[in-house]
């Protein structure tokens, strides 16, 4: 059956996962559906994902695991600050990572030989690709991993600035990498997906002295949408304020 999801413009429209089809391509709107069906259908498949969501959350809990959800646009350097991430926690802390990615195991690669364990999840289907990770997805990845053995798990979501955010995985935190050469609007043009998490990690502010880039307005514009999430200025290439993060990290875990 094909599966909808939500944009910020209220519209919705399908995918089919698995092997199949696509309903229509992503920029033709002409397929959009209106009423009491199509309500009835988002309602349908969105209790379908959340309860494999409920699903997942019960397995990292019988495991003892924390999850986070991890998501970014593309080139935020969400993959940077993972492969730091690792290289400084993954001797004392047991991680998973579930690397979601519409193609290719690059990023797969990036995050090898660091001392966790990776599951690699491509979402395409030969007609593109889904732009998000859904439940379903996330659990048949799980199988990929030695749950048994693991503190934390970190799934990295697509790189998309809407859909992610739509779909509980059975993460208990949402986080988001926002890099300042994205621009200081992305919170006010993306509101979702910013008022979704519980941390934002402000990336690559080693390149402020290079761009026409005020932090003070990147800060006021995630607080406008999202007032209660935790904001850290970092870079993942420099190390900057990313000690922060690690501690972050650890308070996760004992929660």
């Amino acid at each position: 059956m094909g599966r909808f999801h939500r944009h910020d413009d209220g519209t919705a429209h399908s995918h089919e996962h698995g092997d199949h089809e696509h309903s229509h391509d992503h920029g033709d709107h002409s397929g959009y559906q209106t009423g009491t069906q199509r309500v009835d259908v988002l309602e349908s498949i969105f209790a379908e994902n959340d309860t494999r969501a409920a699903l997942n959350r019960e397995i990292f809990e019988n495991n003892g695991i924390r999850a986070l959800n991890l998501m970014s646009s593309p080139g935020s350097g969400k993959t940077t600050v993972l492969a730091a991430t690792l290289d400084e926690l993954a001797s004392d802390i047991a991680v998973g990572i579930v690397e979601g990615d519409i193609a290719t195991d690059i990023d797969a690669a990036k995050l090898g030989g660091r001392g966790a364990q990776i599951s690699l999840l491509n979402t395409n289907n030969g007609f593109g690709g889904e732009c998000h990770l859904d439940a379903p997805m996330v659990n048949r990845a799980l199988q990929g991993l030695d749950l048994a053995g693991l503190d934390l798990v970190v799934i990295e979501n697509v790189g998309n600035l809407v859909c992610p955010a739509e779909f509980d995985v059975g993460e208990h935190a949402k986080a988001m990498v926002y890099s300042v050469t994205e621009g200081e609007d992305k919170p006010l043009k993306y509101p979702v997906m910013f008022r979704s998490v519980d941390l934002v990690l402000l990336n690559k502010i080693d390149l402020v002295p290079y761009l026409d880039a005020d932090l003070d307005r990147y800060m006021a514009h995630i607080r406008e949408v999202n007032p209660t999430a935790e904001v850290l200025p970092v870079s993942a290439r420099t190390g900057a304020g990313m000690q922060s993060w690690y501690e972050w990290v650890r308070r996760f875990l004992r929660n």
